[in-house]
């Protein structure tokens, strides 16, 4: 009898063992004919009423079928493995053929994207545009400007100062410049009329942080000179370039004001983008909001440079690029653009 169940058990067993799809499975099969509690141990434990020839001959045979059940579970195993393999490594091959995932990329600063747009409409225009060192001399930043010895914007409250020594020189006392108009005479020094330039670049100014301004920022200073220049060739380029910016008509208006650079000296607004001159909290519910300061340049800075006021005159204007790119774009807080906050970058 027992011969016969361990010819049963190695068919069903080699039977069971071929018929199996996976680990789990082949795992239940070992354990059911040949673990601890299986039936091939069963045999053994049923060995007490044979005679000893009996044992040796079915004890024999037990464990040469054993031996060949766990030989097959081994090998079957081994092709389980090596096929889920080979489907893994199909899941996992490269079609090339495919679109690829969509490399996110990095983009422009939107005071960049300004800048750069600013610097192609004023080349459109018959101007160059020129840069200067955002570390400059008391002399060019203010000196040269015009600008008097005691006037309040040379204080901490409004300028960084490199720390070093005070020199009687203005030319060896550094500061952050304040404004991009310490580039106006160090350009015409070295460059001689008719000329037209912008300069764009950074400046530094010792104020309180709040929705409108910040200790750094960005600005873009224009000048022109020429024989025979006035206050309506500004007007007329200013207002060609706000509407290539805003891609519209721009009304603007002039304000009397004062500058030490310039003479006279104005302000230029323009109707608001943001309620189209109606009036709305952006602009004070007056329809208007300033851009840039401006005016004729003074004939001290061009004797400063070595210009004859009398055979050269010119206009030069500071427009702030985060101004621009606050209408621009509806921005209404101008530390948005200095707070490396990725949601508010990566809309631009």
């Amino acid at each position: 009898m027992l011969k016969n169940d361990l010819k049963s058990f190695e068919e069903k067993a080699g039977e069971e063992i071929k018929e199996a799809r996976d680990l789990s499975s082949l795992d239940k099969i070992f354990q059911e004919y040949v673990g601890k509690k299986g039936e091939i141990n069963k045999i053994f434990k049923g060995f007490g009423g044979l005679k000893e020839s009996e044992k040796k001959e079915i004890g024999k045979r037990a464990n040469l079928i054993k031996a060949r059940i766990e030989e097959m579970v081994v090998q079957k195993r081994k092709d389980i493995k090596k096929s889920v393999e080979k489907i893994e490594s199909e899941k996992e091959k490269i079609d090339v053929t495919r679109p690829g995932k969509k490399i996110k990329t990095g983009h422009l600063h939107p005071l960049t994207i300004i800048q750069r747009e600013v610097g192609e409409i004023f080349q459109s225009l018959g101007f160059s545009i020129i840069s200067g060192s955002e570390v400059e001399s008391e002399w060019y930043n203010f000196d040269a400007l015009n600008v008097p010895r005691d006037h309040p914007s040379r204080d901490m409250q409004d300028t960084f100062w490199i720390k070093r020594e005070k020199s009687n020189d203005p030319k060896k006392n550094l500061l952050l410049r304040s404004q991009t108009s310490a580039v106006q005479v160090r350009y015409m020094e070295k460059n001689n009329p008719p000329l037209r330039i912008i300069v764009p670049g950074r400046c530094f100014r010792h104020e309180a942080t709040d929705a409108s301004h910040e200790i750094q920022f960005y600005q873009c200073e224009g000048l022109m000179v020429d024989r025979d220049i006035s206050v309506a060739n500004f007007k007329a380029i200013i207002q060609e370039f706000l509407k290539i910016f805003f891609k519209k008509e721009v009304k603007v208006r002039v304000r009397p004001s004062y500058f030490p650079f310039t003479e006279p000296s104005f302000e230029l607004d323009i109707n608001c983008q943001n309620c189209g001159g109606k009036g709305c909290n952006l602009c004070g519910n007056s329809g208007w909001i300033e851009v840039m300061g401006a005016g004729m340049v003074h004939p001290n800075v061009f004797k400063k440079a070595g210009y004859n006021s009398k055979d050269w005159q010119g206009f030069a204007f500071g427009v702030g690029l985060d101004r621009l790119a606050m209408l621009k774009y509806k921005i209404n807080d101008i530390r948005l653009f200095y707070s490396n906050d990725l949601r508010f970058l990566e809309q631009f």
